[in-house]
C-alpha cells in the first residue's frame, strides 16, 4: 500500500475508471491531480504514474500517445529510491515494459507500424525484469497480443 498521498489519489481515480466504469470522472480527477502536482514540472514519479493512468482514459489515440510519452519521459527521471520512499514495490525498470507496450499500441492504432514494432521490441527487451505474477503475466499477454497483431509472433 502506498504511503504517498498523491499516489493514493491517483489510485482512487484509477478505481473510478477500472472498478466503477466512470471514465469521465476519472479523467476529471486526473486533470485536477495534474494541476495540483504542477503538470510536467511535478515530481517525476507522480508525473509518470499520473500520465500513464491518464492515457488510459483518453478518447483520442493521439492524446493517449501524448500522455504515454509524458509517462515514459518522466520514468527516465524516477529513481528506485524515490519509488520505494513512496511505497511503490515495483522497481523503476519494471515500469518500462508497460510504458513501451502502451506507446507501441498507440502507434499501431495510428497506423505507424514501424514505430509500433520499435516500441514492441523495446518492451520485449525489458520484460525480463517483471516477475511471473499477475502483473507480469498481464504485460506479457499484452505483448504477445500486440506482436501477433503486428505479425511479429513466433
Amino acid at each position: 500500500m502506498t504511503t504517498d498521498s498523491t499516489l493514493a489519489r491517483i489510485g482512487e481515480a484509477v478505481a473510478l475508471h477500472h472498478q466503477q466504469g466512470e471514465r469521465e470522472a476519472a479523467r476529471e480527477a486526473f486533470a485536477r491531480i495534474w494541476e495540483d502536482i504542477g503538470g510536467e514540472q511535478g515530481d517525476p514519479l507522480h508525473v509518470c504514474v499520473l500520465a500513464h493512468s491518464m492515457a488510459d482514459v483518453q478518447d483520442d489515440v493521439r492524446q493517449e500517445l501524448m500522455w504515454d510519452l509524458r509517462a515514459l519521459a518522466a520514468a527516465d527521471l524516477v529513481t528506485d529510491e524515490r519509488a520505494a520512499e513512496a511505497g511503490v514495490t515495483l522497481s523503476v525498470a519494471g515500469l518500462y515494459p508497460s510504458l513501451y507496450l502502451n506507446v507501441a499500441d498507440c502507434h499501431r492504432k495510428l497506423g505507424d507500424l514501424d514505430r509500433a514494432r520499435e516500441y514492441l521490441r523495446k518492451a520485449q527487451a525489458e520484460i525480463g525484469v517483471l516477475a511471473d505474477d499477475g502483473y507480469g503475466r498481464l504485460i506479457r499477454g499484452g505483448l504477445a497480443r500486440l506482436a501477433e497483431e503486428l505479425g511479429e509472433a513466433g
